[in-house]
């Protein structure tokens, strides 16, 4: 099972956290989403391959920022 990390910017409180998870749940491919908005580090768990771009454009339209990383 591949597991997936993406930094995101913007989350602040455990309500944030549950609008990410569930946009990402519904992903075909996702098996779990854990959220920290603390952190703000998502965790993907991934049951096939899954592109990075659609967690981001998820993401981008709930209104955060992903981390890019240099």
């Amino acid at each position: 099972m591949k597991e997936l990390e993406i930094k995101v910017k913007g989350m602040v409180c455990e309500g944030c956290e549950n609008r990410v998870k569930n946009a990402l749940s519904t992903i075909d491919g996702v098996s779990n989403v854990e959220a920290n908005h603390k952190t703000g580090i998502v965790t993907v768990k991934l049951n096939k391959e899954v592109e990075k771009s659609i967690f981001e454009e998820k993401i981008d339209d709930l209104g955060f920022e992903i981390v890019k990383e240099d």
